[in-house]
């Protein structure tokens, strides 16, 4: 048994993010590693291998970008695409809640799997991904997209900060397996490295992607070698650092960014958490008509509503809203 395996029967595999700053280097970022939680998002819909991939690479992603809203608010990742899987959408709730599900073409995946196209980019195909935060309050509602060019989320990602000429960002993900028997057991981790220059910049690092001050200059950092440095030592990280129980995470952030100094910060615990309810579900259908809620009526007589995060279905008695 590897030590993968060993780590994640054991829940070894700590769901969680941990915050990092390299001070000589003017850079900070966030360092997520996600197991059990992860595991149990995906094993409620038995999605195929490659959809589980996908959604754990994405998972990975909003968990490091997210974890910018520290106490309230809400971060989600959308895809809508022409692809096999044509859409993802993950939730971050502050301070730790996660949640996810994709939407996929059963006959085009199984072509594409026979054809060898399996892998995220190819999966997503064209179309765009858009980043939304709610900081909760009297805060507005902010919305970024990026199209999505038969690339990846890696790709996307960087492409979307390089677009939005706000904080110049590294974005590393990784995806593993671990198997047991019959049995699978999913983890991602993703490293995310800014770069804040200047004193007005710094703050920066607390907000959400596309949420900079307002008045705030870029950074000028394809020429500056503090950032150039950050980023060649962050690109050294493999899959298999990423995603290895046995080296914890301060470790990592060590092994990488220990001749520069590296100093971490209360990493914040993650958990798999829906927020539907019999109330909420209840309340919605109350909203709709009484001719709509009559064209909802199954074969049993009774309104079938089934949750398409956490796959909960609940029935009702199409009575109680008369």
């Amino acid at each position: 048994m590897s030590e993968l395996q060993r780590a994640v029967s054991d829940g070894a595999f700590i769901d969680s993010v941990l915050p990092f700053a390299v001070e000589t280097l003017h850079v900070r970022g966030r360092l997520a590693r996600l197991g059990p939680a992860l595991d149990r998002i995906l094993k409620r819909h038995a999605y195929p291998a490659p959809v589980a991939r996908l959604i754990a690479e994405a998972a990975a992603l909003t968990a490091v970008l997210g974890a910018a809203l520290k106490h309230q608010g809400r971060f989600q990742l959308q895809t809508r695409t022409d692809g096999a899987v044509d859409m993802l959408v993950v939730d971050y709730e502050a301070p730790d809640q996660l949640r996810a599900f994709a939407r996929f073409d059963a006959d085009r995946l199984a072509a594409a799997e026979k054809q060898g196209a399996h892998a995220s980019r190819q999966l997503l195909g064209r179309g765009h991904l858009a980043f939304t935060i709610e900081q909760g309050g009297d805060a507005a509602r902010y919305q970024g997209l990026v199209a999505l060019e038969g690339e990846g989320l890696e790709a996307a990602a960087h492409d979307y900060f390089r677009q939005s000429e706000q904080i110049p960002t590294f974005v590393r993900l990784a995806v593993g397996q671990a198997f047991q028997g019959r049995d699978d057991h999913w983890v991602s981790g993703a490293l995310l490295l800014q770069f804040l220059p200047q004193s007005e910049d710094r703050r920066r690092a607390d907000l959400p992607p596309g949420d900079a001050p307002a008045g705030t200059a870029p950074a000028p950092a394809d020429d500056d070698d503090a950032w150039n440095e950050a980023r060649l030592l962050a690109g050294t990280v493999e899959d298999h650092e990423l995603l290895d129980p046995s080296l914890s995470g301060e470790r990592l952030l060590y092994r990488l960014f220990h001749e520069r100094g590296v100093k971490v910060f209360q990493p914040q615990p993650l958990h798999d958490f829906c927020r539907c309810s019999d109330a909420g579900v209840s309340a919605m259908l109350r909203r709709f008509s009484q001719e709509e809620r009559q064209a909802m009526i199954g074969d049993d007589g009774k309104i079938g509503v089934t949750c398409e995060f956490c796959s909960t279905k609940r029935e009702y008695d199409p009575q109680e809203f008369d």
